[in-house]
């Protein structure tokens, strides 16, 4: 294990400390796009047995996949694209049968509330106006996997990469353009409603320019809680769980898919 991600997964055991005997404590790493969701789910899961604690791990889709890579004390993931759950399952480190797609999610170009900039469409990102653009880190980041796929779908990736800012997460994208550091970024658009009063869609990319922004959700293979980490599921693609997250702005998933 290298010195850097020996660090992470140190810093998670003390963020994570071992329960207390006879308690049940469930640790969730989860896609902060889905932070708000989970925690107001988390808070029905809790009341409705006796008891149990849920902590949160909320970070890049990629870092969580490392972290449990590197033995974090993971019970369930929820990541905001497949790629990082098919690596983790390559590696014998979900149990597939629990692995669920919950929610689906759309992409967006956001711009500062009071910017005055006319970007409409994805040529706009190329004017002399528009200096600096946030993605997330595609190495690491989906919402940044998306924004590539999409650029480089209508030729712009490589062209805007003198323009380009990367963010370590989704909502580091979203504070930036919040904070009027950058004149845009990519997000998603259940993102915005988190900074409504600062920033404020420019446009959509066609969603055929990018893979379905899908979630799935699994049971970590080390999960000491599983069937805790089950039943996380079954709320999540239940009527009720699909309710609430309908009302933050998430979409059901595609038809017919499963995993």
């Amino acid at each position: 294990m290298s010195r850097g991600l020996r660090i992470t997964v140190l810093g998670f055991l003390v963020l994570c400390p071992p329960a207390v005997a006879g308690a049940q404590e469930m640790t969730l790493s989860v896609a902060i796009s889905m932070k708000e969701a989970v925690e107001t789910l988390g808070r029905q899961f809790m009341q409705s047995r006796s008891g149990v604690t849920l902590r949160y791990n909320f970070g890049s889709s990629g870092e969580l996949q490392k972290q449990i890579e590197a033995g974090a004390p993971v019970d369930l993931f929820i990541s905001a694209a497949q790629r990082q759950m098919d690596e983790l399952e390559q590696k014998g480190l979900i149990t597939t049968a629990t692995r669920r797609v919950f929610a689906r999610n759309v992409l967006t170009v956001i711009k500062a509330a009071g910017s005055t900039l006319d970007i409409a469409k994805p040529a706009d990102l190329a004017g002399a106006k528009v200096q600096r653009i946030v993605v997330g880190n595609p190495k690491t980041v989906p919402v940044g996997q998306y924004a590539e796929e999409s650029l480089k779908s209508v030729g712009l990736w490589d062209p805007l990469q003198p323009k380009l800012v990367l963010a370590e997460n989704v909502r580091q994208a979203l504070d930036y353009v919040a904070r009027g550091e950058v004149e845009a970024g990519f997000v998603y658009t259940t993102d915005v409603a988190a900074r409504s009063r600062q920033v404020v869609e420019a446009f959509r990319p066609a969603e055929d320019t990018y893979r379905p922004v899908t979630y799935p959700a699994a049971v970590v293979k080390a999960s000491k809680q599983p069937a805790l980490a089950q039943a996380f599921i079954d709320l999540l693609v239940s009527r009720d769980g699909q309710a609430a997250l309908s009302r933050l702005g998430f979409q059901p998933p595609p038809a017919g898919v499963r995993r």
